[in-house]
This record gives C-alpha cells, structure tokens and sequence, in this order.
C-alpha cells in the first residue's frame, strides 16, 4: 500500500513538473511581426507589444503579463531595436501590460499617464513591492509627452476616457504607425473597466481625437495589426454599443432584455477572449458595460 502510494504520488509530481515546464514554455513562447521598416509587433499571452528601432537602441510599448515574459521581451526588443531597450512605455495599468516591467534594468525610463500610475499603485500595489517597485513608471504626464532618439519622435498622448481613464496612445512619428494600446481591439469584444474610470459613452470621441494623428498603421492592445480602416471599423463598433446601453436605459430595460437586443450589428465577427478566472469578453459582456454605464449601476472610481 504504501509502495503504491508512492508511485502515485511520484506521477502526479512528474504530471505537476510537466505542466510547470509546458506553461513556462507557453509563457515564453512569442513571436514578432514587422510592422513598418523599424517597428516591430511582438504577439503572446498578454497585450501586444511594439518596438521602435533606433540608432541609439529600442523602445517598447508594453511588456505583458509575467517577468519571464518580460525577458524573452527585452531580448526580442534588443535584436529588433537595435542594441538596449532605451524606454518603456505603459499604454495604461492593467497586468498583461505591465507585469513584464521587473525584466527592464532599474532605472530604465519608463512612461505612464499619471493617471495610469496612480491606479498601479492603488489597484495592483501587491505586485510592486521589493525590486518590481523600481520598475514602476518614473516619468508621467498628464496630456502629452514628446520623445526624441535616435533620429526618431515618438509622441505619447491621452485623448480621453475608454477602456480606462488612463490610456494613451504612443505615436511612432516617422514611421507613421499608432500603438493604440486597449483602446483597439481589433476584431475582438473589448473590455471596459468602468471600476478604472472606462466609459462606452466617451470612447467614440476619444477615437476621433486618436483618428486626427498622422498614422497608417496601428497596433492593437489585442488582435492582428491594422490600419485607419481597421481603428474606424472599432470605433463605429463601440458608438453602436454605446446606442445599444443608451436605448436600454431610456426604455428601463433589465440587463437580460438589453442583451437580447439584435441592434448591435457592427460587431460582425468578432471573437470572444476568455481571460481564466477572471472574465470572459464576449458580446453579453460588452452590452452589460454600455447598460451598467448607461444606468448608472456602475460609477467609476475618482470621477
């Protein structure tokens, strides 16, 4: 009996070993997409990440969701950009975003909104303690901030609310391509985080603001890379769903009878993202964010 107990429990130790190696292995796994002649899109479990080649060494646009993730990122970023990871910008606070930041070098340059900071540090401050505390962002601004190296501009800015208060998109100037970060998600049912001050109704007017910079290519927070057309396409999207919450709420419908609405047509293919035990995205999803805003069930922290 005991002879017996032990081969179990030695299988479920090597069956646990395995699936530590095979998630490590997932966990690690990404790949990159040449985006224009010096900007790159690296895919994986997380948020998309974009890097800028420059004479002076590369500048990424997010880092995912795990510290090994952001290892292989630094890495890839290296070989992509052209020598060390210079900057690091954070589109905004959520982790497949930012839990990567511990694998930059303490004291590389790393920008946020002040906005998205604050909820790093109010939201998620469990994760930023000890050395990751180094690794927060350590430059921030409220509207926009401009950028020069190595012969490139990139500019960051915050057009407004949507997926949170805090999101900003960073703008590769020369190479005319928008790292839009989750204020796009391309093909792909969006989250709102209304808890993050994330609004259906303002989201619309924000995109025109992001829609009058100088871009042809865009990267999403999540799905395959775009262009103005692809951006255009969400935007009508979200104004749709925003309609969808709005008309509920005038007629006082219940949650359940504005998800069963068939005006919400503009999403016509796209596809649902399950984040495990956390959230589902999905169409039910979207209309019960645009209904919650819309009733006021749900009011965002600080606004």
């Amino acid at each position: 009996m005991a002879r017996t107990l032990r081969r179990i429990a030695l299988v479920i130790a090597l069956a646990l070993a395995v699936a530590v190696v095979y998630a490590a292995g997932r966990i690690r796994s990404l790949h990159a997409e040449t985006v224009s002649k010096d900007v790159s899109c690296i895919f994986g479990l997380g948020g998309n990440v974009g890097v800028l080649r420059t004479s002076e060494g590369a500048v990424v646009v997010d880092t995912m969701t795990f510290r090994m993730q952001g290892d292989r990122i630094r890495e890839l970023a290296e070989e992509l950009g052209g020598g060390p990871v210079q900057v690091v910008f954070n589109t905004h606070w959520h982790r497949d975003h930012t839990h990567g930041n511990p694998a930059f070098a303490p004291g590389t340059k790393i920008v946020a909104t002040q906005r998205t900071l604050e909820h790093l540090r109010n939201r998620d401050a469990e994760y930023w303690t000890g050395p990751a505390a180094g690794t927060l962002p350590n430059e921030t601004f409220t509207d926009e901030h401009e950028l020069k190296l190595g012969g490139k501009t990139i500019r960051a800015l915050h057009l407004g609310r949507g997926h949170t208060d805090g999101d900003m998109v960073v703008l590769f100037v020369e190479d005319r391509v928008l790292h839009a970060g989750d204020l796009f998600f391309n093909g792909l049912y969006p989250n709102i985080d209304l808890d993050s001050g994330g609004s259906v109704k303002e989201w619309g007017d924000t995109l025109d603001r992001v829609l009058a910079l100088d871009f042809d290519r865009v990267i999403p927070g999540h799905g395959p890379v775009s262009d103005r057309a692809g951006l255009i396409a969400f935007q009508r999207f979200i104004r749709q769903l925003w309609q969808v919450g709005a008309d509920a709420a005038a007629k006082g419908e219940s949650l359940a009878q504005a998800q069963r609405t068939s005006a919400l047509t503009a999403d016509k293919g796209y596809g649902v993202m399950a984040i495990p035990f956390v959230m589902r995205l999905d169409r039910d999803f979207a209309i019960q964010r645009a209904w919650q805003e819309a009733t006021g069930a749900v009011k965002p922290d600080g606004l």
